[in-house]
């Protein structure tokens, strides 16, 4: 047996390790341990290694590879460690290096404080296996207690998770609280308002990125994986998408999406929309709820459409009378300057005959239906009604108008941190001086926010009173001026029919 031994000191300490009232865990304190026992027993020490911030249920940590990689130089024979739970918590794995690996490369392991050397014939070393399934179950109740702690805190409407949704940030002084960023509040704003003028996901962020406006990404300092960087990023559909879709602009908390599969594995998986854990109003919104809720109308109507080729008015609302599956719109012919329409499951499954063409000139088709609209505008509808939508349709035009709600909704918030300030102070719960420092604090915060309120409704009122309405309400009833975004405000869906009949579902009353 070899007498000459090469000491490595493992040390290891995890998040909730640290967490520990008992300073004996800590990386200072193993080390002091470890120094003092080489000390006492004449070891010589090759190298010590500390893996400061890393799980026991996972190997793969940078000090404990450099160790395995040494020993396999042979630069080390013996390890040593506090205790066994600091080599591992997951008991096959700390087994196998115990039992088999160490062994198998001539290296004596020693845990101090559990009496553990595996070059000794001792009853420590027989139950050592059962010290490493305690530890493993030592690791699977930590796991426990945080997931609980963590759905706890959602379920009180507090923000938990690790990199702030785009638009917002922590609370400096409540990390558990979101605080509206301006600079990103402002690019979500302007992304739902493009959504809100009829452009797809493709369109909104290919024009996003032509205008070289920072991504998330660049926001969040992500390093770009290709071999070469841009110095404005590139907006993708998928992004649009999930910030269009994201309650979180209207205040609300969505959170427990995912989880990983369990305290050993890092995968991480997606959970039932049952599991999600859903608090309303816990921050401040950036997006007002009526437009977030006619957006989420909006975007069925916007998927589907070949973004590279050209743009039309019936993009996203045709659909087939006959199988309920969308009807594309091809790309022109060079020969005549035409367009046709195709049911798509009819083009995914033509040998089986599933549907049928539904083969229409688009533009003849478009025209038909603009005319319809039209006589429905001019002959059926209840012109008060449409003043109305028209003139709240120009209000979420006017920018004075959304900061508006958005302190309406402050202002209110404030007035109730008051109620509940007062509630507080007479149940004792706050002392005088407490009472009196945060009412100060809000009662100036109040000031200020309805100062800038008046100065926001004055705007408000008089850029209304400068609106032509009936010069509006004209061009709305005789469609003189189609757009997509007057297009998608009356029509939900357009049905075709093989028989050539056309079904116009509207979105409005008559």
């Amino acid at each position: 047996m070899n007498n000459i031994y090469n000491v490595g000191l493992y040390i290891r300490l995890s998040r909730e390790d640290d967490d520990k009232v008992l300073m004996s865990e800590s990386i200072t304190n193993q080390k002091s341990l470890l120094l003092q026992y080489v000390k006492e027993n004449n070891l010589k020490v090759y190298d010590i290694y500390i893996d400061d911030g890393y799980s026991g249920t996972n190997f793969e940590r940078p000090d404990f590879n450099r160790l395995l990689k040494d020993i396999e130089l042979g630069k080390i024979n013996m390890v040593i460690t506090k205790d066994m739970s600091r080599l591992g918590r997951d008991y096959i794995g700390t087994g196998n290096l115990i039992e088999k690996y160490f062994p198998e490369h001539n290296v004596r392991y020693i845990a101090v404080t559990d009496n553990i050397d595996t070059f000794l014939d001792n009853s420590n070393n027989d139950i050592a296996p059962f010290k490493a399934i305690m530890n493993d179950m030592y690791a699977k109740d930590i796991s426990k207690k945080i997931k609980s702690s963590l759905k706890a805190k959602m379920k009180e409407g507090k923000w938990v998770g690790g990199r702030t949704p785009f638009g917002y940030d922590q609370d400096k002084n409540n990390k558990n609280h979101l605080v509206i960023n301006e600079e990103q509040a402002n690019i979500v704003r302007k992304i739902f308002n493009m959504c809100m003028n009829g452009l797809s996901f493709y369109k909104i962020a290919q024009q996003l990125t032509n205008e070289k406006i920072k991504t998330p990404a660049e926001y969040y300092n992500f390093e770009w994986k290709s071999h070469y960087k841009l110095k404005y990023g590139i907006w993708h559909s998928k992004t649009i998408k999930d910030i269009l879709t994201n309650r979180i602009y209207i205040g609300d908390l969505v959170q427990n999406k995912r989880n990983k599969v369990n305290y050993k594995v890092k995968k991480i998986i997606k959970n039932s929309t049952n599991d999600y854990i859903i608090v309303e109003n816990t921050h401040e919104a950036i997006i007002d709820k009526k437009l977030f809720y006619e957006v989420q109308k909006r975007i069925p109507k916007n998927k589907g459409r070949n973004e590279k080729k050209e743009t039309h008015l019936l993009d996203g609302l045709l659909y087939c009378g006959n199988c309920g599956h969308r009807i594309s719109i091809t790309s022109r012919r060079k020969k005549d300057n035409r367009c046709y329409t195709i049911c798509n499951y009819y083009r995914t499954y033509m040998k089986e005959h599933l549907c049928t063409t539904h083969s229409n000139n688009y533009d003849e088709l478009e025209k038909i239906i603009i005319n319809s609209i039209t006589e429905i505008c001019l002959n059926y509808i209840n012109k008060d009604k449409i003043k109305n939508n028209i003139l709240s349709n120009l209000d979420h035009k006017i920018n004075d108008k959304k900061e508006l709600e958005t302190l309406n909704n402050y202002i209110k918030q404030i007035n109730n941190n008051l109620d509940d300030l007062y509630i507080d102070r007479l149940n004792k719960k706050i002392t005088e001086e407490q009472f009196q420092r945060i009412k100060l604090k809000l009662e100036n915060e109040l000031s200020i926010k309805q100062k800038k309120q008046k100065e926001l409704r004055n705007n408000v009122n008089e850029e209304l009173k400068n609106k032509n309405i009936d010069e509006y309400i004209d061009i709305f009833l005789s469609m003189k001026e189609p757009n997509r975004e007057l297009i998608i405000n009356l029509i939900d869906k357009i049905e075709i029919f093989e028989d050539k009949t056309i079904n116009i579902n509207v979105t409005f009353n008559t």
